[in-house]
This record gives structure tokens, C-alpha cells and sequence, in this order.
């Protein structure tokens, strides 16, 4: 295994670890925007309201994209493992 063989697994990783967290990350800050604005038109300075929006906006976008994003960490380790096998040639 070469430092480029390292270097490019380390890419692909972060590159789907990006993939895997945007949906969800993005959505809770949309929602966070929205409440925040929502708070400050109506000075309802409550923490729940923040908090429980998110929750359940992050686990909805996890309950629609769990396919798609099994499928791809299952894709990434099948061919880190196939590089394993074959001695990263």
C-alpha cells in the first residue's frame, strides 16, 4: 500500500461521510434558521422549540435517505475490502 493508495481511501471517506451528513445537517439547519426567525418575530425565547423541530425534521431525513446511504456505505467498504484482498494493486 502506497501513500496515494492511503490518500485516495481517505478521500473517498470524508468525501462519503460528507455525503452521508449533508441531508441531515442541512435540514436541521434549515429548520434552525426557520424557528430562529419564528423566535425572534414572536419573542418566544423557549429551548425545547429549537431542539424537538430538529429532531424530528433529522429523523425523517434519516428515515428517507437510510437506503440510499446503506447502499452507498455498503459499496465503499465491498471495494476497501476488495483492495484489501487483491493487496491494493
Amino acid at each position: 500500500m502506497t501513500e496515494g493508495d492511503a490518500l485516495e481511501i481517505v478521500q473517498q471517506a470524508i468525501w462519503l461521510t460528507i455525503v452521508l451528513a449533508g441531508p441531515v445537517v442541512g435540514s436541521a439547519m434549515v429548520i434552525g434558521v426557520g424557528v430562529a426567525f419564528f423566535q425572534a418575530l414572536t419573542q418566544i425565547q423557549e429551548m425545547t422549540l429549537t431542539f424537538v423541530p430538529k429532531l424530528i425534521v433529522g429523523f425523517l431525513i434519516i428515515l428517507l435517505t437510510g437506503s440510499y446511504s446503506g447502499s452507498l456505505l455498503k459499496v465503499f467498504t465491498e471495494q476497501l475490502y476488495l483492495r484489501i484482498a487483491l493487496g491494493f494493486k
